[in-house]
């Protein structure tokens, strides 16, 4: 339909128009059209300009103007699907990103204001993008995390990448982050959100065709005696630096597993002067432990 045709079908009359959708007349001053989606390209930019000019003039709620702010969404979605084309390949139903990107479309009308002289396709094409990723963003990842992290995640892909190609190896953290121009701190929390993206099973095999096994068997378990090699670590340089007869006296006891009485015979002293002795040496030991300097 041309836009000349389109404006010899304007109409007074209230009612409905056949279609997928039955919608208001249109109001005094507006074409009657009736297949809103198959305008040619340029007859949707002049008849776009002029619907808006009119919208600007309607009540907010009325028939008419419920009919002009449809129509617009109607002759406009040839935009939605343009810019759903870049997101087909991402495995996500295409109409479903087109329903998506209709809410940018939408969007865009409400806020779009002539006064301001840029064209509809300016301002339209960012909104439903914007929509379209934010839908990717919000239901592609098997972990939730916060958007700051997902967006991360982008940005070090792509200076990952950008680095590997000019280093010739994979970057260090480091690279990333002055990249980036960010801590290293906040390069290694993205890293780590970034697993979230996809997650496998547990159950899922690993390894060559002729040794599958289950993922769930070449995974860790928590080491509850990690907690004591790390004091292990720890106490040695301070059992070093202990007087020859604390040192007989904590090997008697906790080595050999002694009485306090056989260390005294041993020694040569009182059991109480062995207690006292070793709550001495225990103590020193505790501070030294405890010291975060």
């Amino acid at each position: 339909m041309s836009v000349s045709s389109a404006r010899a079908e304007t109409t007074q009359d209230v009612g409905v128009v056949d279609g997928p959708t039955a919608v208001p007349a249109p109001p005094t001053e507006l074409p009657l059209i009736e297949s809103p989606e198959n305008l040619a390209p340029g007859d949707a930019r002049e008849l776009t300009h002029l619907f808006f000019e009119r919208l600007e003039k309607l009540e907010e709620g009325t028939p008419e103007y419920q009919y002009a702010r449809n129509t617009l969404i109607e002759m406009n979605l040839s935009l939605v699907r343009y810019a759903a084309r870049r997101f087909r390949n991402r495995g996500d139903d295409f109409e479903d990103i087109v329903q998506v990107g209709t809410i940018g479309l939408i969007k865009a009308i409400d806020r779009y204001d002539l006064a301001r002289n840029v064209e509809f396709t300016t301002l339209a094409i960012p909104y439903i993008t914007g929509e379209m990723k934010r839908f990717f963003r919000d239901t592609t990842w098997d972990v939730r995390v916060p958007r700051r992290l997902q967006e991360l995640r982008v940005d070090l892909a792509r200076a990952g990448e950008h680095l590997a190609n000019e280093l010739g190896r994979d970057p260090k953290v480091s690279e990333l982050a002055a990249h980036l121009d960010i801590p290293e701190e906040e390069v290694i929390e993205g890293q780590v959100a970034a697993n979230g993206y996809s997650a496998s099973s547990i159950d899922v095999t690993v390894g060559d065709d002729d040794n599958d096994v289950p993922l769930a068997d070449l995974l860790g378990e928590y080491d509850e005696e990690m907690y004591l090699f790390e004091d292990l670590h720890t106490l040695k340089p301070l059992l070093d630096g202990l007087e020859d007869r604390d040192r007989r006296i904590l090997e008697l006891r906790f080595g050999q597993e002694m009485t306090q009485a056989e260390i005294g015979e041993i020694l040569g002293v009182s059991q109480m002067h062995v207690s006292r002795l070793l709550n001495r040496c225990l103590a020193q030991l505790r501070t030294a432990m405890l010291r975060t300097d």
